[in-house]
């Protein structure tokens, strides 16, 4: 009986012994548990595992995500600022292009100096319109044409003046009517001398205007003669003196 007894107290003493190792097992795998959740895992109710390295995994990736997007930015912004550069320098070489060469080439071009400036000054005499006729720009490279009885070189002035200007129609001939009534028609040039009687009072007024402009910037050669009228004689002195003070 004592054995029977001692036998269950063993038993029980060891079933409780038993108990007791698995609570303390219990504990020690809950504390390794812990202490593997503290170093990097744990275990879910559904028997899955979740390591923190995992979620820093994702933080640092994230990082570097936002890191790519800054760089991103601001390399947007950098090939904005470049593309902007390269548009404000194309279109500085096309201004270039389009102006620059061509003022080189007005300068540059063949070398060959203008008529006006190849040919010396005339010396003062009167004309007939016959012989205001012959410096039409065509015949030779000096134009003439008279505005109220007075000759001008308009040689300087041949893109004007010259056979392909918008006014070569007045080149070797008597301009004051055309420019009185604002006619570049041949009707407003006559083969004979004109003495721009049948004009009004405006149109006179007109013609004295163009007659002022044409001393301001061209030189006076002389004058244009009346039919039947004799040529001035004019010395190298007056010729001299008028030039000087167109000068």
């Amino acid at each position: 009986m004592g054995g029977v007894g001692r036998g269950v107290g063993e038993g029980r003493g060891r079933g409780g012994g038993g108990r007791r190792w698995r609570a303390v097992m219990a504990a020690g795998d809950g504390d390794v548990k812990l202490g593997t959740l503290g170093s990097g895992s744990e275990s879910s109710s559904d028997g899955s595992s979740e390591s923190p390295g995992g979620v820093g995994a994702a933080a640092e990736g994230g990082g570097w995500a936002a890191a790519a997007l800054a760089l991103l930015t601001g390399g947007g912004e950098m090939l904005l600022n470049v593309a902007l550069v390269a548009l404000v320098l194309l279109g500085a070489y096309r201004l270039w292009v389009r102006w620059g060469r061509r003022g080189l080439g007005a300068g540059a071009g063949t070398g060959e100096e203008s008529p006006a400036a190849s040919l010396p000054r005339m010396k003062k005499r009167d004309f007939s319109l016959e012989q205001l006729r012959q410096y039409d720009g065509s015949r030779t490279p000096r134009i003439l044409l008279a505005v109220n009885g007075k000759v001008f070189d308009v040689t300087k002035g041949s893109k004007f003046y010259g056979p392909a200007g918008p006014y070569g129609i007045f080149a070797g001939r008597d301009a004051s009517r055309g420019l009185a009534t604002f006619c570049l028609d041949k009707d407003a040039l006559k083969d004979e001398y004109d003495d721009l009687s049948d004009l009004n009072a405006v149109q006179m007024e007109s013609v004295r205007e163009w007659e002022m402009q044409f001393k301001e910037k061209y030189d006076y050669v002389g004058r244009l003669l009346k039919p039947g009228e004799e040529p001035s004689e004019y010395t190298d002195e007056e010729d001299t003196k008028d030039h000087n003070k167109q000068d």
